[in-house]
This record gives structure tokens, C-alpha cells and sequence, in this order.
């Protein structure tokens, strides 16, 4: 039997050698291994996690990890800082990570600080440092939480009143997944908070973290951590792999889909192969224009016969996937460029055909409430109608999604100039605004010259700056460490003197 006839056949559970060579190319792709004893809840939508969250919170004796990209200042994230600081009143070590450019404009440091005059820690992850002009790119987009060593959250949902919406006004919550799990792997979650408590400032002491051997077995499930950090790309390996060793189905959620090129082939190989794939994105986004970007990369996925579905509600916002029935992953990687190689991320992996079928029932609910995307018979992406439950209001969502429209923007551009790919009908848009765009900044650097030079002058002075700040402290670094050498040699030479 061939090694594609062996993986067609194979039980993930199974101790066959396909089996045991599949979990060792995942263990490497992701960088984390199995832990099996665990128990999973699935929780959908605001209604099931925050109640979750409030009820953990409130039972919490020894301490609270809460990291979330966004915390915003309104009902919700008044309702959550109230809880956390009632506990670091009662003398529970509270830490609270929020990422700072998440935040931006949404009153999170004010929110904050009743709970820092409790005595809770909180940091802003990476706010705009002079000597870093770029660094601010690297976001904290992980939505956790681990309380006393027991249980652990792991999602897509920010803590804000958008995922709630608001009955009276008409306004529906954002769709979005959460997993609550018991057992060895919080340890893991634990982990995976410490590596951004770090990066933001001191470490965690060590006494913090939960002893896994010390944790109870509370189920079956075995399940990894995979805690994705800026260019490791563990995730974006998993995600290639799961694609390539599907041999049934894989079936996607996704708020911000823009697909590398080598990851889209991906999925097109595995539909072509007749695995049944499936993408459900946002109908309504939170910013219109990446339906329109995403909608410009259809075409390549109906023409392998991957399916595509858009969600009929206000905002999708959930990150998910299953595969086959037994592989299935929650958390806050979106399938683009910028989750999988420039933000910390946090996802569960689950091996688990209980919790898969789960999902898949999850998923099938899902596309009562979507419309499928199809190609008419001129070979053109049909449009769609506008819908009347499109959300209202600005709303605000995950940096990604900027990243994802500019690199939709790229590709399209770079195929229209170099003729690598067949563009699409749907793409003629984005390459007219794009010239548009192009001519109206031709037009204002003739006519104001100065409107131009000057914003190049001071991205080119910022830059100079961090550079020669960076070069001055690495000096001072290097002739301090040269110092300390100097004097322990002269104290050894005095010491060994007769």
C-alpha cells in the first residue's frame, strides 16, 4: 500500500507508523507537544464565555494570568476590571497583559487603573518606543486567561461590548469561538502567558507557574498549546500540514482571510485531491473594505472547488478549524501573514474525534446562517447582495486585518505588473483605486512638493535617530561588560598575591 493510501486510512489514535510519523511532524511544526488528560468545553459566542470568565475570576484563591488584545472602556470591560480588582482586593495576585496599540483610543489605560491601585499588575504591551520606529508592527493579538493552576480560556474574543451587541438597539453580537479546559495543559497556558509577561517587562517568577505533574487528570482529550510568537511561524506550519494530510474534510473559520499564495495552493491541492475544504469569512466586515479585498481572492479557491461561505450576521470574528473529524483548533490566529509570522498568538490544537464532531456540528449550524459564494457559468465570482444585518456604527477590530487588505493590495499589484497569475474580474477594482491612488500622489508631489518630501524627512530623522540610539547603548553595553571583566581579574590578581 502507498504512504497516500496509508494516510487515507489512518487512526489518528492508532499506534501505526503513519500515525506516530504524523505526530511527530506536528510536534515539530508546532513546537509543542501532546498533553493528553484534559478535559474541553466549547463555548460559543460572548453568552457562553464570558459568564465562564466572570465564574473563574470569582473562584480564584491563588492567582489570575488575563491577556487580551483588547480591553476596552465601556460596559463590558468595566464589568471584567470590577472582578479582577474585588479579587486583588481580597489578596489574589492579579496580572493583567492588554496590547497597547489594541487599545488605542478605547480608554483601556484609564480603565485600568482602579485595578493597579488594587495592587494588580497590568502592562501595556509594546507601546511606540523613539529608538524602535517599526517595532510597534509587533503586536500581543493572544485572548487568555489561566486561573490558580485549575482552568484556563483560550479564544478569539476581545472584552469589549461589541462581542455582546446590544438587543435594544437592534445590534447582534459578533460570532466568535472560546474553549474552556481543564487539566495538565493549563500549565501550558500558564507558559504561554509567561513568554509575553517577559517581552513586555520583567519575567514572571518561577514560583508562579503550576507543576503540570501537579495537576489532576480531567478527561480524555489530548490536546497541544501551540503559543505562536513573531517570526517563528509555528502556526503557519500546523496550518500547512493539517492542510496537506486531510483526506475528508477541512473546514475553516476565518475573521481576516488573505492566504499566503503557498498556503492558498495548499488548500486548492487538498480540494483538487477531493478533500471537501470549506471557508466561512465575515460577510460584514468591521471594515468594509476587506470584504472587498477577500472577495478579490475567491476565484482561485471556487476554481479547485473549495467552498466558500459568508456569514450573514453582523461580524465574524472567530478562528477556527476541523479536519477529518478528529483534528480540530480554536483561538486567535487569523490565516494571514501577519498572525501567522508578526503577532503573538495563542491556539489549542485538539486530537479528539468527540470534540471534532463537536465542531463540526458547531460549523454545520454555522452555514444555516451564511451564503455560499459561486461561480456563475461566464466563470465569474457572482456578487453578492448587501444585507441588511450589516453591522452599524464604527466599529473597531484586530490590527490584522490591515496587514491582510495591504497584502491582497500586493498581490494583485505584483500579478498586474509581472503577469505571474490569471487576474480575476473581481480584482479590477483594487487595481483601478490603486492607480487612482498612484496618480493623486503623483499629482500632490508635483503640485506641493514639500507635502511629499516632508513626511520622508521625518520617517528618514526617526529612523537616524533609533539607529544612533541603538548604537550608543550597544557601546555602552559592551565597554560596561568590558569594565566588570577588567576589575574581576584585578580583584582575582590581588586575591591570589601572597
Amino acid at each position: 500500500m502507498t504512504l497516500a493510501g496509508d494516510l487515507r486510512r489512518f487512526d489518528p489514535h492508532s499506534s501505526s507508523p503513519v500515525r506516530l510519523l504524523a505526530a511527530q511532524a506536528l510536534s515539530r511544526a508546532a513546537g509543542a507537544p501532546l498533553v493528553p488528560g484534559n478535559r474541553v468545553r466549547l463555548l460559543h459566542d460572548a453568552a457562553q464565555n464570558y459568564p465562564a470568565w466572570l465564574e473563574a475570576i470569582a473562584n480564584a484563591q491563588r492567582f489570575i494570568l488575563f491577556e487580551n488584545y483588547i480591553i476596552e472602556n465601556d460596559a463590558t470591560g468595566k464589568r471584567f476590571v470590577e472582578a479582577l480588582t474585588a479579587r486583588a482586593r481580597a489578596g489574589v495576585p492579579v496580572r493583567v497583559i492588554y496590547d497597547w496599540f489594541g487599545g488605542l483610543g478605547l480608554g483601556s489605560k484609564r480603565l485600568l487603573e482602579p485595578l493597579v491601585a488594587a495592587g494588580a499588575e497590568v502592562r501595556a504591551f509594546n507601546p511606540p518606543q523613539i529608538g524602535n520606529p517599526f517595532g510597534w508592527m509587533q503586536r500581543d493579538h493572544r485572548k487568555m486567561m489561566a486561573v490558580d493552576g485549575a482552568v484556563g480560556f483560550v479564544s478569539g474574543l476581545c472584552v469589549s461590548n461589541r462581542w455582546e451587541g446590544d438587543a435594544a438597539r437592534g445590534i447582534e453580537p459578533w460570532r466568535d469561538t472560546g474553549l474552556e479546559i481543564t487539566g495538565p495543559a493549563v500549565a501550558d497556558i500558564e507558559h504561554a502567558f509567561g513568554q509575553v509577561w517577559a517581552a513586555a517587562g520583567a519575567p514572571l517568577p518561577a514560583s508562579v507557574y503550576t507543576d503540570a505533574k501537579a495537576i489532576p487528570r480531567a478527561g480524555d482529550v489530548t490536546l497541544r498549546v501551540l503559543a505562536n510568537q513573531p517570526n517563528e511561524a509555528n502556526m503557519y506550519r500546523v496550518d500547512q500540514l493539517v492542510a496537506a494530510m486531510a483526506t475528508r474534510t477541512l473546514w475553516l473559520t476565518d475573521a481576516y482571510f488573505v492566504g499566503l499564495p503557498a498556503y492558498v495552493q495548499a488548500l486548492r491541492a487538498a480540494a483538487l485531491d477531493g478533500v471537501d475544504v470549506r471557508l466561512l469569512v465575515p460577510g460584514a466586515s468591521n471594515l468594509f473594505a476587506v470584504s472587498t479585498l477577500s472577495r478579490a481572492g475567491y476565484r482561485s479557491l471556487l476554481d479547485a472547488g473549495i467552498r466558500v461561505f459568508e456569514w450573514n450576521g453582523p461580524m465574524l470574528h472567530a478562528k477556527s478549524a476541523v479536519a477529518d473529524g478528529r483534528w480540530a483548533r480554536v483561538g486567535s490566529t487569523n490565516l494571514n501573514v501577519t498572525s501567522w509570522m508578526g503577532n503573538y498568538e495563542l491556539d489549542i490544537a485538539i486530537e479528539d474525534s468527540g470534540f471534532a464532531g463537536e465542531m463540526e456540528a458547531m460549523y454545520e449550524n454555522d452555514l444555516t446562517n451564511a451564503t455560499e459564494i459561486l461561480l456563475s457559468p461566464r466563470n465569474r465570482v457572482r456578487p453578492m447582495v448587501l444585507r441588511s444585518a450589516r453591522v452599524r456604527g464604527r466599529l473597531r477590530g484586530s490590527a490584522s486585518r490591515a496587514a491582510a487588505g495591504a497584502l491582497r493590495i500586493g498581490n494583485t499589484v505584483s500579478a498586474a505588473m509581472t503577469n505571474h497569475r490569471v487576474l480575476g474580474p473581481a480584482e479590477a477594482g483594487i487595481m483601478a483605486a490603486v492607480g487612482l491612488v498612484m496618480l493623486g500622489l503623483v499629482a500632490i508631489a508635483l503640485l506641493w512638493p514639500m507635502a511629499a518630501v516632508l513626511p520622508l524627512c521625518l520617517l528618514g530623522a526617526w529612523i537616524a535617530v533609533s539607529l544612533l540610539m541603538r548604537a550608543f547603548l550597544l557601546r555602552r553595553d559592551r565597554r560596561a561588560s568590558t569594565d566588570s571583566a577588567t576589575e574581576a581579574a584585578v580583584a582575582s590578581d590581588t586575591t591570589d598575591r601572597p
